[in-house]
């Protein structure tokens, strides 16, 4: 039954469709996608030309908008827009702890999800979209890891778009996750630099909390084990638009005085693992680095060996000195599937991830290459998640696609900066400015 609903200006319709889980076997097992379709609630019975809208991740569902929010105001002054749970997300058939034993053991879990890269959720794409809008052409709006399955659909289904339009997602064509993270972590510095330099009293307050933990066992409320790489790890914050800010203030909760000393705050500890916890998007920890993969190497754990490179982020060694702590972000690493209680019972299967080697290419470089489909990319000049220079040399690659190079917003500009940034994406793709 197909459910619509009313929200301040908009009419929203659940969607679900069924599709396969591995498209080379459309005879085989299915899995089940969601979708809610959202209409400016004047235009409810209007034809109009359709978005489907790539969330970031991998592992997060579209976003939860109420009303017109963010960019979605502007896309529905023309579009009906469709927010697409890619697979294994959001109300899509889920993929966690809870679900992946029904698959069997570690081996065909990692099976499975070797299902749930960019490539499959084009190919979704493709297979709701004549459902959807009767067969026609529809624009994309991909969000980061978004963005690189709006990539992967011009390599490989441009016929199903009218209009591409990337933020923050331009992915490396051919890089190695090795080359990834090799540019991430001074990107990363640079962060942490720029928030020390913003909020110098976190010096000493990051070095006192990463001291706490070296020195002390501590396990929050939801048993997730708190190391002092975790807590460095709290640095993914500062690659969105009030992440400093909201870093500052988390730092500054940390400490309570108690008969038996200091200890880290009850309020400190229930903001932390809220933060640390895959619990709501596992396939995030388990699919990010795979998201790299396609020349035939493993992985092989990418961000926790080339981050032996970099010893500035080796925390005993910077509160040895009188080094700042450095922090780090959007790197998965071993430990994580130690410390989380989410994803404890799936190390092995994240092994076996890591170790594949038979992943299939995601971008067509010629295909790109003879591109027709008008595309627009905003590519944040600090973006502390997506490297620039990679995503320059990929929009040099594709045919026709017109960038907009801005340090106004964060990698979250999208959100931020709401309807401005996706009119200004649009006009581009249509060589309206």
């Amino acid at each position: 039954m197909t459910l619509s609903y009313r929200q301040p200006g908009v009419v929203l319709t659940d969607r679900r469709f069924t599709v396969p889980l591995d498209h080379e076997e459309s005879a085989g097992e299915t899995i089940e996608l969601y979708a809610r379709e959202v209409v400016a609630g004047d235009k409810t019975h209007q034809d109009l030309p359709w978005l489907v809208y790539l969330q970031g991740g991998p592992g997060f569902g579209a976003n939860r908008f109420v009303g017109k929010q963010a960019w979605l105001g502007r896309a529905l002054k023309e579009f009906r827009v469709l927010l697409l749970d890619q697979r294994g997300t959001g109300h899509s058939t889920p993929a966690n702890r809870q679900t992946l034993p029904l698959r069997g053991g570690p081996a065909e879990q990692a099976g499975y999800l070797a299902h749930f890269r960019a490539d499959a959720i084009v190919r979704d794409c493709e297979a709701i979209r004549a459902e959807v809008t009767g067969g026609a052409p529809w624009t994309v709006l991909g969000q980061s890891f978004g963005g690189f399955c709006t990539v992967a659909y011009l390599s490989t289904a441009p016929e199903g778009l009218s209009t591409a339009v990337i933020t923050g997602g331009l992915p490396s064509l051919d890089a190695h996750a090795d080359d990834v993270y090799r540019a991430a972590y001074p990107r990363i510095e640079r962060k942490v630099t720029a928030h020390y330099a913003r909020y110098p009293q976190d010096v000493d307050r990051a070095r006192r909390i990463a001291d706490h933990l070296l020195t002390h066992d501590v396990v929050l409320p939801n048993g997730y084990r708190f190391t002092a790489q975790a807590f460095q790890s709290l640095g993914i914050l500062l690659g969105s638009g009030e992440g400093s800010h909201r870093l500052h203030y988390l730092l500054e909760d940390a400490f309570v005085r108690t008969p038996g000393g200091l200890a880290l705050s009850d309020a400190f500890q229930e903001q932390v693992q809220g933060l640390l916890s895959y619990a709501r998007h596992p396939l995030y920890a388990l699919v990010h680095e795979a998201c790299y993969a396609q020349d035939g190497r493993p992985t092989a754990w990418s961000a926790e060996r080339v981050r032996a490179e970099f010893p500035r982020f080796d925390a005993a060694k910077a509160l040895a000195g009188d080094e700042p702590l450095l922090f780090t972000g959007e790197s998965m690493h071993p430990w994580m599937f130690d410390c989380d209680p989410a994803l404890r019972p799936l190390r092995e299967t994240a092994e076996l991830l890591a170790a594949r080697t038979d992943w299939t290419p995601l971008y067509d470089p010629a295909r790109l290459a003879a591109n027709e489909v008008p595309v627009a990319a905003a590519v944040y000049h600090g973006d502390m998640y997506v490297d620039t220079a990679h995503s320059l040399t990929t929009a040099r690659a594709i045919r026709g696609l017109r960038t907009w190079v801005t340090d106004e917003f964060e990698h979250d500009g999208v959100r931020t900066g709401g309807s401005r940034v996706l009119d200004r994406l649009l006009a581009l793709a249509r060589y309206e400015v």
